[in-house]
């Protein structure tokens, strides 16, 4: 084998090596992501607590103060 093979194969298992390196990480990484929650963000007229609750609820008792309070729209 010529010297410059030699070369060419080294440099392409080597990208070959990174391509699949990289592969796997975007793997890995979009395996362990956390899920997007449903819930709803609510925030506390009375005393500004911020919390969060179930998807079908359009109203929202505060646990902190009892207030009764509508979904925050971002």
């Amino acid at each position: 084998m010529s010297t410059s093979t030699l070369i060419f194969s080294y440099v392409t298992l080597l990208l070959g090596g990174l391509v699949v390196l990289t592969i796997y990480s975007e793997m890995q990484r979009r395996r362990f992501r956390p899920s997007a929650s449903e819930d709803r963000i609510f925030r506390c007229e009375k005393c500004a607590f911020v919390y969060t609750d179930d998807p079908d609820v359009d109203r929202s008792r505060c646990s902190q103060c009892g207030k009764s309070n509508d979904a925050i729209e971002f």
